[in-house]
């Protein structure tokens, strides 16, 4: 299993409670994805690489300059929410997923490394109110449907970051089409965390019109 040592590599200026709380995170999830699978079984020993860099990859590329709350759409078990809220202790973090056992874990593995700025929900995406600096999601759904959701969550300056992989040309295309003001930018995860799986994985940044 490769551990808490990935993390340091691409982020080097952690502080003690966060290395602590990185550290804690193998064990919660592997206790809890033998009760409610969350993360696949076979990737479970690769939870720092497929799940936790993979969730802070977003910090390489994007900088959380005045961000104060950021809304997590889908985030399963606790990606990338949780890894980035305990990188940006001082920002708000809301995670919501419409099945009620994945919160269950998000809840729990928060509280078990004391994580104080994080909010789980059990709800749709249609469901939420209120007004977000960030809004993101790790391969949800195609882009399109997903701003749809989530376009009345945002400020008139808000970004919407997702975690996606493979070829998004059309994707982007159709979304662009729909959304001719909005500024869309794509980010290769392989060129600043040179990991071999992170090869075809992506980062799309839209900027709201």
């Amino acid at each position: 299993m490769v551990g808490i040592e990935l993390i340091l590599k691409y982020f080097p200026n952690l502080t003690q409670t966060q290395k602590q709380q990185f550290e804690g995170l193998y064990p919660l999830y592997k206790e809890w994805n033998e009760k409610i699978n969350v993360i696949s079984r076979k990737d479970i020993e690769d939870l720092y690489l497929k799940h936790v860099l993979h969730s802070l990859s977003i910090a390489s590329f994007v900088k959380f300059k005045d961000v104060h709350n950021i809304l997590d759409i889908g985030t399963g078990g606790g990606f990338p929410g949780i890894p980035l809220a305990i990188l940006y202790p001082e920002i708000e973090f809301h995670l919501v997923d419409s099945i009620g056992k994945k919160i269950l874990v998000v809840s729990e593995v928060a509280k078990g490394i004391e994580l104080k700025n994080v909010k789980a929900e059990h709800a749709r995406a249609e469901q939420i109110r209120g007004k977000y600096d960030v809004v993101t999601g790790r391969a949800v759904t195609q882009l399109l449907d997903f701003y749809s959701w989530i376009h009345k969550n945002l400020k008139p300056d808000s970004d919407v970051i997702c975690l996606k992989g493979g070829d998004l040309d059309d994707e982007i295309r159709t979304f662009k089409q729909a959304n001719h003001r909005s500024e869309v930018k794509t980010f290769e995860i392989f060129n600043k965390i040179p990991e071999p799986f992170f090869e075809t994985k992506k980062i799309v940044l839209v900027t709201k019109a």
